[in-house]
């Protein structure tokens, strides 16, 4: 197998990564775990510095320089996302802390609003609980119900399972993009077409796609869709929320207070316009033009050139993960090419802790993640308490994989031996 893309993908932008040149216990830092937070590029730490050391000032109110200059900045980066998602309108686009605001934004909004008992919300079992907790909250104060589509025998998305689940009284179905913990990628074109067919309403999760591949949400036909900055390259407390604008307009606002109003009275109040009606207070500004640099940079490297690479990167993966002994790997396989799935690769040793593997791997300078990330309903069917987490990105190479296998495998041969 042969890796062209690296020469020209992983070693090209690796420099632009400074946290990535460290030692941990005098090893090379490797970092697995971008499913939980990406790194951060020189653009978009450059970015983020720059606003507070030159146009820090808050934004819309101020008629001086510098609220003018962060206003523009703040309003760029909303374009930047628009396009870079495909939205149909700047208006679409709703900056959010993060994934899980943005989630309850759709439930509180939307869903208190319009679900009632005897409706039904169709999620999946292997959703993050940022898609789940707020659901089962709004089923307990509307009275609606909750279904849950299963696995199939490769542990993806049971479709099949998913055509008999929804009906008529299926009012929303909310559904992971790409698993964080199987890293399946969900076939949510048809999902959508079939929900629609319904009548019911679609948001997707997409956290782990946005960052790794094209979205292009008009043709893709969600009504909602939401994203975490911090996993694709911009800074923690910056996410965003697409809605098709006459949802948006018809939602009422979740938070009150300044920014999203048009008129305050002492007995009244009336909204401002899309995307302000949501984005009640001071918002995070620093971090949305950061947004926007990421946006830039991902667009410059381009989404079909991270896909392919990053394919090539599950292949190798997989390859060598298959190869030890007592390893079990959650989720579907990719192909021999790397199709099929994200590049991470969730899994559990027989008799060894997945935190005992994780914290003996950090000696080595290598970050993987354990616990049940955010999917304990997922580990639960899987009759696991958690599991240990190799999730990957473009700026990975595989010399990396190399040397985090060859780790692993030290690793679990020291707790055989301890065990004998």
């Amino acid at each position: 197998m042969t890796f062209t893309q690296e020469k020209t993908l992983a070693a090209k932008v690796r420099s632009d990564f400074p946290i990535l040149d460290q030692e941990v216990d005098e090893k090379p830092l490797i970092y697995f775990d971008s499913a939980a937070t990406s790194q951060k590029p020189l653009a978009v730490l450059n970015t983020l510095r720059n606003y507070y050391e030159r146009d820090n000032a808050n934004v819309h109110r101020g008629a001086h320089t510098l609220s003018i200059r962060a206003t523009e900045a703040y309003e760029g980066a909303r374009d930047k996302v628009a396009k870079f998602i495909n939205a149909a309108s700047r208006q679409e686009i709703v900056f959010t802390r993060n994934a899980t605001e943005a989630i309850n934004i759709v439930a509180y909004s939307w869903g208190l609003n319009h679900l009632k008992a005897g409706d039904e919300i169709i999620l999946s079992v292997m959703e993050h609980h940022s898609n789940i907790v707020p659901w089962q909250i709004i089923a307990q104060k509307t009275g609606a119900s909750i279904k849950y589509v299963g696995l199939t025998e490769s542990e993806e998305l049971d479709l099949e399972q998913f055509k008999s689940l929804i009906c008529e009284r299926t009012k929303i179905v909310a559904i992971a993009h790409v698993s964080n913990t199987l890293g399946c990628i969900n076939p949510v074109e048809e999902i959508i077409a079939i929900a629609h067919q319904y009548g019911a309403k679609i948001l997707i999760d997409a956290c782990q796609s946005v960052p790794h591949m094209p979205i292009n949400v008009q043709a893709m036909g969600c009504d909602w869709l939401v994203a975490s900055g911090h996993k694709m390259l911009a800074p923690t407390g910056i996410g965003f929320l697409y809605g098709k604008q006459a949802l948006l307009e018809e939602m009422p606002p979740f938070f009150g207070g300044g920014e999203m109003i048009s008129e305050v009275y002492l007995d009244h109040f009336t909204c401002g316009e899309l995307p302000h009606k949501f984005e009640a207070g001071t918002p995070a500004i620093g971090e949305a033009i950061a947004l926007g640099a990421a946006v830039d940079y991902l667009t410059e490297i381009g989404l079909d050139n991270i896909h392919t690479y990053e394919e090539e990167l599950t292949a190798y993966l997989f390859e060598k993960l298959e190869s030890i002994p007592n390893l079990r790997i959650y989720g579907p396989k990719p192909t021999k090419d790397g199709k099929g799935r994200a590049a991470l690769a969730s899994f559990n040793v027989e008799g060894i802790h997945a935190s005992d593997l994780s914290t003996l791997l950090d000696r080595e300078g290598i970050a993987i993640r354990s616990g049940h990330h955010c999917t304990q309903p997922l580990h639960r069917l899987f009759d696991a308490s958690g599991s240990a987490r190799a999730s990957l990105y473009f700026y990975n190479t595989c010399e990396e994989i190399d040397t985090f296998v060859k780790a692993l495998k030290e690793t679990i041969d020291f707790f055989n031996s301890v065990m004998e």
